[in-house]
C-alpha cells in the first residue's frame, strides 16, 4: 500500500459531486489550505441520463460552483464562458437559466483544471487514528475498466462527506426493475434507454416532479400524433407548479437555513413534507410546453392518445409473459382501483439522500444521532461527534432533516462551501452576509430572524 501524502492534509473530500467540487473550487483560492477529493467515478458527470435536449437548471447561472461565495473566482461559469470566448452570445441569449448540458459542461470544466481532485478512486475505509489525532483514509486506484490497480492511504486532519444522493425506486416497483425484457428504469438512466423505450407500443411514465415533466414532454414530442400512447401518473393530487415567487425562494436563503436549524427536531420534521412545493414542483414553463404540446395535438381534431392522471399510487405491479409490466393502480379521491398494462415504464420517483455509515465504517459509533436515528448536524454542518474525536466531518446535501429544503439547492451550495471552510480555518477567508433575506422568519431573536433585542427588550431589525 502506498502513501498518497507524506504530511497530513488539511482536508478530505469523499465524493466529487457539485457540491465538493464547490468546496475545492474555493478551497483552492485559500493560500496554505491542502486539500484533496477522491470519487470512484471515472471523470465529473452530473445526472447523464437527465441531460434532456432544452432542459434548463431551475436555479439562475449564478447559482455556479464559487459565485455567491466569491464572484471574482476563477471557477465561476461567467469565466468559463470567457475562456470559450462565449461571453457575448451568453450575453446577446438574455438566458438566465441555462441548459443542464451546459451546467455540465462547465462543471466539467472545472473538475478538469482543478488541482487536487482524484477520479477513478473508490475509498475502501476511514478510521481515527487517535495517536495522531488524524483520519485515514485507504482507497483503491481503479483503472479505466473499473478493475483495482493499486491501493493507497492518506491522511487528514478533516473530511467532508459529499456522496451525494441515490436513485429512489418505491417497493411495490422494485421487482421490476430487475426484469431484463422489460424496461422498468429510473429517471436518471432515461437517456441511456430512451431509444430502447420508444420501441415500445405504450409507455407510462410514474411521478410529478420535474423530472417527471420532463421525460413525459420529451416523450411526447418523439411520439407521433394520435399514436402517443402515454400514461403519466402521479401521487400528488395535481400536477403543480413549482412555488417560484421571489419571497416564496427566500425559504433558499441562509436566513431560513439557520431558522430552521434553530426549530426543535419535531417541529423540522413536521414542516418539511409541507413544503414539497418548493422543491418538488414542475416549473411553469415545462407545464406551459407540455399544455402547448397536447394543445397543439388538437388542431386538426381529436385528441392526443396521451393520459395525465394525478392521485393516483402504485400498490402492487408485476410481469404480463416476458415483454409487458401491470401496474395495480389505487386512486385515493376516487377510492376506486385499476389495472394499466404497459410496455415501459420510467420511475420519476426523486431520490434519497446516501446513508453516510457505509463510508465512515467504525467512526459511525461516534456519530451523535437524534429519536429517529439521523445524524446530529451543527450550524457548520459538522457532524456532531464524541468529545474524544478531534477534528470533524462535515456533510453536503445530507443534512435537509436539520437545515431544511436548501441543503440539495444550487443555489446555496457556494454559501454552505465558505461556511464549512471559514468553520474549518477558525477564520474568516470568505466573508458572508449578516442577512439575506427580506422576510422575518421567527418572532424572536434567534438564527435567521433577522431580529435582535433593543436595551428595551423591543425586537429591531439587524443591519443587512
Amino acid at each position: 500500500m502506498t502513501t498518497e501524502n507524506d504530511q497530513p492534509l488539511d482536508l478530505v473530500g469523499i465524493g466529487i459531486g457539485p457540491c465538493n467540487l464547490s468546496l475545492a473550487a474555493l478551497a483552492h483560492g485559500v493560500p496554505g489550505l491542502r486539500t484533496a477529493f477522491y470519487d470512484q467515478r471515472p471523470s465529473f458527470r452530473w445526472h447523464p441520463g437527465l441531460l434532456i435536449e432544452g432542459a434548463t437548471l431551475q436555479v439562475p447561472f449564478l447559482a455556479d460552483l464559487v459565485t455567491i461565495a466569491d464572484p471574482a473566482s476563477p471557477w465561476s461559469f461567467l469565466n468559463y464562458l470567457k475562456t470559450r470566448e462565449r461571453l457575448f452570445p451568453f450575453y446577446f441569449a438574455e438566458r438566465f437559466h441555462i441548459q443542464r448540458a451546459e451546467y455540465d459542461a462547465y462543471c466539467r470544466w472545472v473538475s478538469e483544471q482543478l488541482p487536487g481532485l482524484h477520479f477513478g478512486h473508490h475509498v475502501d475505509a476511514v478510521r481515527r487514528d487517535p495517536e495522531r489525532g488524524l483520519f485515514e483514509v485507504d482507497f483503491t486506484q481503479l483503472g479505466p475498466d473499473g478493475e483495482a490497480e493499486a491501493l493507497g492511504r492518506t491522511y487528514a486532519r478533516n473530511l467532508v462527506l459529499g456522496i451525494g444522493t441515490t436513485p429512489y425506486v418505491p417497493e411495490p416497483l422494485r421487482p421490476l426493475t430487475d426484469a431484463p425484457d422489460v424496461p422498468v428504469v429510473h429517471s436518471s438512466d432515461y437517456l441511456a434507454h430512451r431509444d430502447r423505450l420508444l420501441r415500445g407500443d405504450h409507455l407510462t411514465v410514474i411521478g410529478a416532479g420535474q423530472s417527471g415533466a420532463e421525460v413525459f414532454l420529451d416523450l411526447l414530442r418523439a411520439r407521433p400524433a394520435g399514436r402517443e400512447r402515454l400514461t403519466w401518473l402521479a401521487r400528488t393530487p395535481a400536477f403543480a407548479p413549482m412555488e417560484y415567487s421571489k419571497l416564496g425562494l427566500e425559504q433558499f436563503t441562509p436566513d431560513y437555513a439557520r431558522f430552521f436549524h434553530g426549530l426543535a427536531q419535531p417541529v423540522r420534521d413536521e414542516l418539511l413534507p409541507r413544503q414539497w412545493q418548493l422543491h418538488k414542483g414542475i416549473d411553469h414553463e415545462t407545464l406551459a410546453a407540455i399544455h402547448d404540446e397536447l394543445y397543439r395535438r388538437t388542431l386538426h381534431g381529436g385528441w392526443p392518445d396521451a393520459v395525465l392522471t394525478p392521485g393516483v399510487s402504485v400498490r402492487t405491479a408485476g410481469r404480463v409473459a416476458t415483454t409487458q409490466v401491470e401496474l395495480h393502480l389505487e386512486h385515493g379521491q376516487q377510492g376506486t382501483r385499476s389495472r394499466l398494462t404497459t410496455d415501459g415504464v420510467v420511475l420519476a420517483t426523486g431520490y434519497r439522500e446516501s446513508r453516510l455509515d457505509t463510508v465512515l465504517g467504525p467512526l459511525d459509533a461516534s456519530v451523535h444521532r437524534d429519536a429517529a436515528g439521523r445524524p446530529q448536524i451543527d450550524e457548520q454542518y459538522r457532524l456532531v461527534l464524541d468529545r474524544g474525536v478531534q477534528g470533524s466531518v462535515h456533510v453536503q446535501n445530507a443534512e435537509r432533516h436539520t437545515h431544511g429544503v436548501g441543503a440539495p439547492d444550487l443555489g446555496l451550495m457556494a454559501w454552505r462551501s465558505a461556511v464549512i471552510l471559514n468553520s474549518l480555518l477558525g477564520r474568516t477567508a470568505y466573508p458572508l452576509p449578516s442577512r439575506t433575506a427580506f422576510t422575518t422568519f421567527g418572532l424572536t431573536p434567534g438564527p435567521g430572524s433577522g431580529q435582535v433585542p433593543d436595551q428595551r427588550g423591543r425586537l429591531v431589525r439587524t443591519r443587512a
